[in-house]
């Protein structure tokens, strides 16, 4: 299983009226690092003929972040099966280790030119492994 993982640094757009990360950026990143991922890795050819639907998302926030703060994101697919995966996203604070947001998110796999849901072709599944 391959892990993709980028860092970032809070900064203040990134701040509530609470002081801390706001719930809906930890959403972005998410989904960010997902796209970046894929990006990284799928080619011209797969990114004109396939793309990704999310189907349900689920996430934890288990530990704030404050502004400065420097987080690692970590991205990875466990499990390629039929038209679906499911992708975890965990966001740790670099300086404290401490976890900050578990997420997982089932995406469907779509033909790019009909819309509609598609098996994932062993050259994709690879992309993950």
């Amino acid at each position: 299983m391959h892990v993709f993982e980028k860092t970032i640094t809070v900064t203040k757009d990134d701040i509530d009226d609470l002081n801390h990360v706001n719930n809906v950026r930890y959403v972005q990143w998410v989904q960010d690092i997902a796209k970046d991922h894929w990006l990284a890795y799928a080619t011209k050819d797969i990114l004109e003929a396939y793309s990704w639907f999310l189907v349900n998302h689920y996430i934890e926030y288990k530990s704030p972040a404050l502004l400065g703060d420097q987080l690692l994101l970590k991205t990875y697919v466990p499990k390629v099966a039929g038209v679906s995966t499911i992708r975890h996203v965990e966001i740790t604070n670099i300086k404290t280790q401490q976890l900050v947001v578990n997420s997982k998110a089932k995406w469907c796999f779509m033909d790019a030119h009909t819309q509609r849901p598609t098996r994932i072709p062993p050259k994709i599944a690879e992309l993950f492994n």
